[in-house]
């Protein structure tokens, strides 16, 4: 996988983040409900952030990768299929 700046400009930021975001919750074993609640918000309001549907902000993206332990290039570029 190309990891360079045309990567991200190609592809549909949100959604990338979103299957990313989606992959990290599931890897961890938590429901949209359990992570929604951590954030102070909806299961179905969580729901639009995998969907791609609304961006999160810098807070939310840091409070996500604390919880997943993860990088925000992890949620940008992917944290299981890095070939």
């Amino acid at each position: 996988m190309d990891f360079s700046y045309n990567y991200l400009m190609d592809k549909d930021i949100k959604g990338i983040v979103g299957e990313n975001l989606k992959a990290a919750r599931l890897a961890r074993g938590m429901t949209q409900k359990e992570v929604a609640a951590l954030l102070n918000k909806y299961q179905p309001d969580y729901s639009q952030y995998e969907s791609g549907k609304i961006e999160l902000d810098y807070e939310k993206m840091v409070f996500l990768c604390n919880l997943f332990d993860i990088t925000p290039n992890d949620l940008f570029y992917g944290i299981f299929d890095k070939d």
